[in-house]
């Protein structure tokens, strides 16, 4: 999957001499615990004991899904299209994190059905409006799935080469959740039942009829699939966009701070087929979304927070990021023992 955007491994010269540099903060090694690996692997990221986690930016990503024909979702597929013009007109919650935290964010219409008028804020992909329904056929082609995985690695490694150091990825998509819950049964084996939720808001009743429906799906493309193959079979543009994402920025060495539900499900793509960009991968937050924490678990990852967010957007990547902010400040800014005149360990 996108072979021609190669990823270095992250220096062990470099990891060493931020761990060493963390250490001799004026605190007992370790103490800031998790602050103390952020510091280290963005400082290994990009080859200097002065790191930033600014400039940042948002890439929100928004598509739409054939299968809601099969009523997956509790909202029309015309809220997808609606979002995305109050992200453009900046209501929505990704808007008002971002201007918070001071990040700017690349509004991106990946697949949504729905036309949308020009804006100078939003970029589009260009490749089809919204997937087809999954139930009777595969939602992509193999072409079109290569499409969105390009667009979004070469928008993310234009936006590291042009500055920006961390890249945060978000979604809209009604019916999306469906399409994470496949992608992570077909790619990691994951049980069908144990990761389908409520989405937008299901109650009960409907979370069991949605599952019953994505078993059916699945069942016209049985075992595990590649990712790319995933993709395929069940969606969505959005999806392979933010997978292509991760790659791209972590090819320009590019930190990736990943979203919730949907957006691992993409890491959960971009880092089976390319398991070298981890290095450069930081989960935010554990979803509300039930089958999260099992998704979680098959990538290997452990979020930064657990706020039971299941919004999207990138919301959850906007409250995490000041944690980075902050770990390159410690890094950056915090005495050293011998700077302050304190005694170190004996």
């Amino acid at each position: 999957m996108l072979s021609q955007y190669s990823i270095s491994p992250l220096s062990t010269e470099a990891i060493a001499a931020a761990r060493a540099a963390v250490d001799i903060k004026t605190k007992p090694p370790g103490s800031l615990g998790r602050i103390e690996d952020l510091a280290v692997t963005i400082s290994a990221a990009q080859g200097t004991l002065k790191p930033s986690a600014d400039p940042a930016r948002l890439f929100l990503y928004a598509g739409d899904h054939g299968l809601t024909e099969e009523g997956v979702s509790a909202w029309p597929s015309e809220v997808t299209a609606q979002m995305v013009l109050n992200f453009l007109a900046g209501g929505a919650a990704a808007n008002v994190f971002s201007r918070t935290n001071g990040i700017d964010i690349t509004i991106v219409d990946a697949g949504v059905k729905a036309p949308l008028p020009d804006n100078p804020a939003l970029v589009r992909a260009g490749i089809r409006n919204g997937t087809r329904n999954a139930m009777n056929e595969d939602a992509m082609t193999t072409e079109e799935t290569a499409a969105a995985l390009e667009f979004g690695a070469r928008l993310a490694a234009e936006a590291v080469e042009a500055g920006t150091r961390t890249v945060l990825i978000g979604e809209m998509g009604i019916g999306n959740t469906s399409s994470a819950t496949l992608l992570g049964h077909s790619i990691a084996g994951l049980d069908i039942d144990t990761l389908t939720g409520p989405g937008a808001g299901l109650d009960r009743e409907g979370v069991s009829r949605k599952a019953e429906i994505l078993k059916k799906v699945a069942s016209r493309k049985p075992g595990k699939l590649a990712p790319i193959e995933a993709l395929s079979a069940f969606g969505g543009l959005e999806i392979a966009a933010m997978a292509g994402t991760i790659i791209g920025a972590a090819s320009r060495g590019g930190i990736v701070l990943v979203d919730g539900f949907i957006a691992s499900a993409a890491a959960l793509c971009a880092l089976s087929a390319r398991p070298e960009a981890a290095e450069y991968t930081i989960f935010s937050h554990r979803s509300k979304e039930p089958g999260h924490r099992l998704m979680m678990e098959a990538i290997g990852a452990d979020p930064l927070i657990d706020l039971n967010l299941r919004l999207g957007e990138g919301s959850g990547a906007l409250l995490a990021f000041p944690l980075l902010r902050n770990a390159c400040s410690m890094l950056c800014d915090m005495a050293t023992f011998e700077s302050a005149g304190v005694s170190g360990k004996e």
